[in-house]
């Protein structure tokens, strides 16, 4: 799935950790992804989370979309943090699930929690 994800790819968002149920992402804040606020706009802390939900929910095999998702900001990140968006998978039922996923700059402050639903696609 990654290998096809463009829009992941281009801002520089990498898959650290892969596994089943799970999995940790991690991307960079560049001047471009800032907003008039001087702070990372929160749709790409989003985008980040959701990738790593992505890569969570897809780790079981069949193809799986998000069904809905909501994210709080916690705190601000700037150009040049990292970030780290790590997915943790909550429960399964039928062709569905629910992962949280948590994204923190390497200090372990966290920047903004992220809760995602998915479904399995038949």
């Amino acid at each position: 799935m990654m290998d096809a994800d463009t829009a992941s790819a281009a801002l520089g968002i990498v898959p650290e950790e892969l596994g089943e149920g799970r999995a940790v992402c991690r991307m960079t804040v560049t001047p471009q992804m800032v907003n008039g606020h001087g702070i990372c706009h929160g749709g790409y802390v989003f985008l980040l989370a959701d990738t790593a939900f992505a890569c969570a929910c897809n780790s079981h095999g069949p193809v799986t979309v998000a069904a809905g998702a909501e994210i709080t900001f916690v705190s601000p990140a700037h150009a040049g943090d990292v970030l780290i968006a790590e997915a943790e998978e909550r429960t399964r039922y039928g062709r569905n699930g629910v992962y949280d996923v948590t994204v923190r700059r390497p200090d372990g402050q966290v920047v903004a929690e992220f809760r995602g639903r998915s479904r399995e696609l038949k």
